[in-house]
């Protein structure tokens, strides 16, 4: 909770335009998957368990910003979306967006751990 109230757009999907074919079926917000993929991380689950987090987990939602009646996804989508991570040098572009964003939240500094 303490993340969404300090960092409000952590992550945007204007962020990730690149990342996804302009035509077809919208799918889930690359932003939204990439704040799973952190809560994921820090809670070590697996793709399956993150999945059902965010349809069943209130703090999830919150920190997503999802509504309560939203279903979330299925689990495979998580996969799918670190296969795009891992292309070219999107992780180490994704790291340069977060931190930027935390250091203007004053949340990292400089040659700060």
């Amino acid at each position: 909770m303490a993340m969404r109230d300090r960092l409000q757009d952590l992550f945007v999907d204007d962020d990730f335009v690149d990342w996804f074919p302009a035509y077809g079926r919208r799918g889930v917000s690359p932003a939204r998957l990439t704040l799973v993929s952190v809560l994921q991380y820090a809670e070590n689950r697996t793709d399956r368990q993150a999945a059902r987090a965010v349809a069943c987990r209130i703090d999830w939602k919150y920190a997503l910003r999802m509504e309560l009646t939203e279903p979330g996804f299925d689990h495979s989508v998580l996969s799918e979306f670190r296969d795009r991570l891992a292309e070219c040098d999107r992780a180490d572009r994704l790291l340069a967006v977060l931190v930027d964003r935390l250091a203007r939240a004053g949340l990292v500094r400089a040659r700060g751990r």
